[in-house]
């Protein structure tokens, strides 16, 4: 908990945040927020220790109560205005072991965007006199360790819960404060953990994952966040790996992989049009039509006579010529 001596606006700072996070987490066990990869937790009572696997590089820190975490054997207990960094796969076992209805336990998990800590990294090694960069061979960093939660990163964190009820706060400033939320990270004690678990992460390519993941499932209802969280990214994380790799978003990747497809079912499979627009995933058969023809500029079923007959007329040509040769 702070410490009554802090100066008055650390502790009002302190008190906003687990203020912020009470109105969040308004119901027992894990609460989704406004924004994809923040999830706020709350206990009422201590909790038996239980097995979980971290799916995406993240920042869990405590604002009350009390909780013991266990990795590889290694027990560490962290108390309120404390913080773990989990990477991505790593086990651990985790109890609540303070928490009650008068005083519960509060406590946040917010993904990290790799890509993001890379940037923010590199921006700083730009900046610097003293050259900061991810170190050539830091060893094998250890599995966990609890920091504190220091000042300015406590502000950070709860300039970014308060653009949470705006959606145009969400838009335009939440991605500027997780910035700083992820330049502070690099500041602290931590900084090593964060930028080794960032660089094994942007070693994954998601965008290949990802294209295998629609490719089984083109006949499926797809949104972003579907398609994030099966390659273990955020909405907003996904689109800018997918966009700076394929020069588009994931949505409208999709849309050309679905369109791509029914090209080839009109050709290859005796399917009417209302048959292929189910196979590709659209629930509209006019829906897909339109679509179909503003990619391919005319309708699937003009674009199955056209290519057709224009393979028709190829074999044809060709046969022509061999007779004649």
């Amino acid at each position: 908990m702070p410490s009554l001596e802090l100066p008055a606006e650390e502790r009002l700072r302190a008190g906003d945040l687990i203020a912020r996070l009470n109105d969040m987490a308004t119901a027992v066990g894990p609460n989704d927020c406004h924004w994809p990869g923040l999830t706020a937790y709350r206990f009422t009572s201590p909790q038996s220790a239980q097995w979980a696997e971290v799916h995406s590089l993240s920042l869990c820190c405590v604002l009350q109560g009390r909780k013991r975490v266990t990795v590889d054997g290694e027990e560490y207990l962290y108390d309120p205005f404390n913080y773990l960094l989990f990477t991505r796969g790593m086990s651990f076992e985790a109890d609540i072991l303070e928490a009650s209805p008068q005083m519960p336990f509060l406590s946040f998990v917010l993904q990290i965007d790799p890509t993001v800590v890379r940037a923010v990294s590199v921006d700083m090694a730009q900046r610097r006199t003293t050259p900061f960069s991810r170190p050539s061979n830091p060893g094998t960093p250890k599995a966990a360790y609890v920091s504190p939660l220091e000042q300015n990163l406590l502000g950070a964190v709860l300039r970014f819960f308060g653009t949470l009820n705006s959606e145009t706060d969400r838009r335009v400033l939440a991605p500027m404060y997780l910035q700083e939320i992820t330049y502070r990270l690099l500041q602290a004690d931590q900084c090593v953990r964060l930028l080794a678990a960032a660089h094994t992460e942007n070693e994954r390519n998601p965008v290949t994952e990802l294209i295998r993941h629609v490719r089984a499932r083109l006949g499926e209802p797809l949104t972003v966040a579907d398609m994030a969280h099966a390659v273990c990214l955020s909405p907003t994380a996904l689109t800018n790996v997918f966009t700076e790799a394929t020069g588009m978003g994931p949505y409208q990747f999709v849309k050309k992989m679905r369109l791509d497809r029914a090209s080839v079912l009109l050709l290859e499979q005796e399917m009417n049009v209302s048959e292929v627009a189910k196979q590709v995933g659209y629930a509209s058969v006019s829906h897909f039509i339109c679509e179909f023809k503003r990619y391919f500029g005319t309708t699937p079923r003009h674009y199955r006579e056209a290519q057709r007959e224009r393979v028709g007329l190829g074999f044809a040509s060709a046969t022509e010529r061999r007779s004649h040769g």
